[in-house]
């Protein structure tokens, strides 16, 4: 194992920021962990756990040692007649993930093809696109508490999931992380995930409630697509409405579509009827943070060389060079900016998905 010292992080940030780890460690393994935690002064110390760099804005050099994940396989681990199981590891890249499980015949996963981000960090954030979220397909993880050497266990309960949020965002009491523990804490600066399964229905039913993919439907005059057909469109739908990081640094949706009250909503109504909105079964409604961007004008606009998205006002892009990046300041200071746009026209408050570093 070897510890890199003043690594460059603009390659491995798909905003592709320029910044640079203090430190950093491959990790291949479980093992490697372990071993890890042994060296002189890694037990108990911070870290920052650095997968495909999708959802996170640096600002700055990264002080704590990176964990730079690359536990790769796939695997079924069981089959019965409710569901495919099936097991990848947390190095892997989200998107080769789904595509492996339909090659080898398990669907359920389609909705959510094209996410960037690594195995290890879906579960960290809830994704979800498309009418289905991680929570939805998940079935247990395993990781390393990097304060004890523990090696644990967690099902979908203990994760606490909630829209784009988990254990693993949340700190926590410095306690031994079990099953009755692991409910009542937050594992954020302590778990290391490591393996990440997934449970697949079966029979398998297709998810086709969101707008996009139901006019695709629609247009197609397919009454009955199976799992690849929709796994085709949500390509297809993404990639029509969102930069491709490899061209355009990005970090996905920047901000979280945010819940308001039936009363609140039905006020907004009566000013934007026009307004993006999707009922909650708990009563509360979805606003779409995308719409709320662009009725402030932002789409297209720039702050230095951050900007907003001239086909999704929910995307914030890089409009700098690999030579002269923009910074995660500017980047900061333009979601700030959207922010106080928003809150002043809709008295609503934006929260950013991407973690800053």
């Amino acid at each position: 194992m070897v510890v890199e010292k003043n690594v460059p992080l603009q390659p491995w940030n798909t905003f592709g920021i320029a910044a640079r780890a203090t430190s950093l460690v491959r990790i291949h393994s479980v093992s490697d962990l372990l071993r890890l935690r042994e060296q002189p002064g890694v037990s108990g110390a911070p870290f920052f756990v650095l997968g495909g760099g999708s959802n996170i804005v640096l600002t700055g050099d990264v002080k704590p040692l990176v964990l730079k994940m690359e536990i790769k396989g796939f695997r079924l681990v069981e089959e019965t007649p409710k569901a495919w199981i099936v097991e990848a590891g947390a190095g892997e890249l989200w998107h080769d993930c789904v595509a492996w499980t339909l090659r080898h015949g398990f669907p359920g996963l389609e909705n959510l093809a094209l996410i960037p981000g690594t195995v290890g960090a879906s579960p960290v954030q809830n994704i979800g696109a498309y009418g289905v979220e991680l929570q939805d397909r998940f079935d247990s993880l395993d990781a390393v508490d990097m304060q004890t050497g523990q090696t644990f266990t967690l099902n979908a309960g203990q994760c606490g999931f909630g829209y784009r949020d988990s254990v693993f965002k949340h700190g926590g009491p410095s306690v031994s992380v079990d099953a009755g523990d692991s409910r009542n804490m937050g594992l954020a600066g302590r778990a290391v995930i490591t393996h990440v399964r997934f449970r697949l229905p079966r029979p398998w039913k297709p998810v086709l409630g969101y707008l996009d993919l139901a006019r695709r439907q629609e247009e197609s005059g397919i009454a009955e697509p199976d799992a690849l057909q929709i796994f085709d469109w949500v390509c297809d739908i993404r990639r029509s409405k969102l930069p491709d990081p490899a061209v355009v640094g990005n970090a996905g949706s920047f901000f979280k579509n945010p819940t308001v009250s039936e009363d609140q909503c039905r006020d907004i109504i009566a000013r934007e009827p026009r307004i993006v909105h999707y009922p909650m079964p708990d009563g509360s409604v979805k606003l779409a943070a995308g719409w709320l961007i662009d009725a402030c004008g932002w789409r297209g606009k720039t702050i230095g060389k951050a900007g907003v998205y001239e086909k999704q006002a929910l995307v914030l892009v890089n409009r700098g060079t690999p030579a002269d990046s923009v910074t995660g300041g500017e980047v900061m200071t333009l979601a700030k900016a959207i922010q106080t746009s928003v809150y002043e026209r809709f008295g609503i408050r934006l929260e950013p998905e991407p973690v800053v570093v």
